[in-house]
């Protein structure tokens, strides 16, 4: 009975878990992956030589967004902007700025050469509407513990942590509206002839749900049940005593 009631328990912790950090939906990333290019058509072109669909940032598959809610990244792997890998990490390099700046309704950017980014959209087309401010991460930093981009808005990612490598799970809030995040790399300009790839985990947190309500066992109940019957019929022994008194 104490194992059934164990692996029970064993059971419920990780139903807990799974509803608190959702699923992980992961993906690889190419050093192409121009995130100016994030939900345009096929022969659109950024950053001095791209086109879509070949240097298209990547498309979260299966990722169910939701205003308010973190997420969180997994990130492996290194790219460069030139043909051979650089061996830096997801964090990146030195600091750069996207030389177009705004660019197809996506705004600019100043972050770490190489680092992962990420750029929420709502379902329409990112040239229905205008850029927002750039974030510069030279100011920002890279090591904040929360970070609240809005809609066509790239945003530094790296490895997801706190610090180089190492330290707590960066929390990335999704805005209201966004439908779909494409995750890609910086450069300048050109990603046509960048080399390498990011291997990528997206996993969606939730508040953790209340806990379940603790139902007495059964001899518990028993007894409860006779105190409240005894009580009853105590009250009723004592108004009749009054009634004939």
């Amino acid at each position: 009975m104490a194992q059934l009631r164990s692996c029970r328990s064993i059971l419920v912790i990780g139903a807990i878990m799974l509803l608190h950090f959702g699923t992980a939906q992961a993906t690889v990333v190419s050093g192409k992956a121009d995130p100016w290019l994030a939900g345009l058509p096929t022969g659109a072109t950024a950053s001095s030589g791209d086109v879509a669909p070949a240097e298209s940032p990547v498309l979260v598959p299966g990722l169910q967004l939701t205003a308010g809610e973190a997420l969180v990244f997994g990130v492996t792997g290194s790219v460069s902007h030139v043909p051979s890998p650089s061996g830096d990490t997801p964090d990146g390099g030195r600091i750069t700025s996207h030389s177009a700046r705004a660019q197809n309704g996506i705004a600019g950017l100043t972050a770490p050469f190489h680092s992962l980014i990420g750029v929420f959209l709502d379902a329409n087309l990112p040239t229905a509407s205008a850029a927002p401010a750039a974030l510069n991460f030279a100011s920002l930093g890279t090591t904040f513990a929360s970070l609240s981009p809005l809609l066509q808005q790239p945003f530094f990612i790296g490895d997801g942590l706190t610090g180089i490598g190492t330290g707590a799970a960066q929390d990335f809030i999704v805005p209201a509206g966004a439908t779909r995040l494409f995750l890609g790399t910086m450069d300048a300009y050109g990603w046509y002839d960048n080399s390498g790839s990011f291997n990528v985990s997206v996993t969606a947190a939730t508040a953790p749900p209340p806990p379940p309500p603790i139902m007495p066992e059964p001899a518990t109940l028993t007894l409860l049940a006779g105190a409240v019957a005894a009580l009853a019929l105590g009250r009723i022994a004592s108004a009749a005593a009054r009634r004939r008194g």
